[in-house]
């Protein structure tokens, strides 16, 4: 069963103009930025940021652990080097995803073989969507961009269409 591209089958409302993709958590408030987008604006923050604070301390409790362990401190820097690094690296992959869409990973950032990096970086990743949630919905800006110009490209169809005369001519 293969792929089915969403971009090739855009969804359209009623009078045929391309309708918005839905954002997680926000659906479609985020084309009018009226009351429900700026509250969920403000919950989908304050949760990213909550979540954060939890899985840090949550690497808190396990990298203490390890210390308790008396594994030496060799050990323990390597280990709190490691979460820093997939932190690091997850948080930049998240926020080049949030900002510029899954499809323009390249490299390590779309290795697949390191999802190991990924999940152990995952205070990274959620502190990348609690910064981009200050600026924007998560992902809307690429979803702007789509929509503006599928919206665009449609107005130049519809205004080309309605600037025609006659329509077709009739063979004889």
């Amino acid at each position: 069963m293969g792929h089915v591209d969403e971009q090739s089958t855009p969804k359209t409302d009623r009078d045929g103009a391309p309708a918005p993709e839905p954002i997680r958590w926000f659906g479609t408030s985020w084309v009018e930025h009226g009351t429900d987008y700026w509250l969920r604006r403000v919950a989908v923050a304050l949760g990213a940021l909550i979540a954060t604070v939890a899985g840090a301390f949550l690497l808190r409790f396990a990298v203490q652990g390890v210390q308790m362990s008396d594994a030496g401190s060799l050990v323990d820097a390597l280990l709190i080097g490691g979460i820093a690094v997939c932190s690091a690296m997850a948080g930049l992959r998240n926020w080049k995803i949030l900002t510029e869409g899954r499809q323009s990973l390249s490299g390590w950032t779309a290795d697949r073989s390191l999802g190991a990096v990924w999940a152990i970086g995952f205070v990274g990743a959620l502190a990348a969507y609690f910064l981009r949630s200050l600026v924007e919905a998560p992902g809307e800006g690429l979803q702007r961009a789509v929509h503006d110009q599928a919206t665009a490209t449609w107005e130049r169809r519809r205004s080309a269409r309605n600037g025609r005369s006659g329509g077709k001519k009739r063979r004889s």
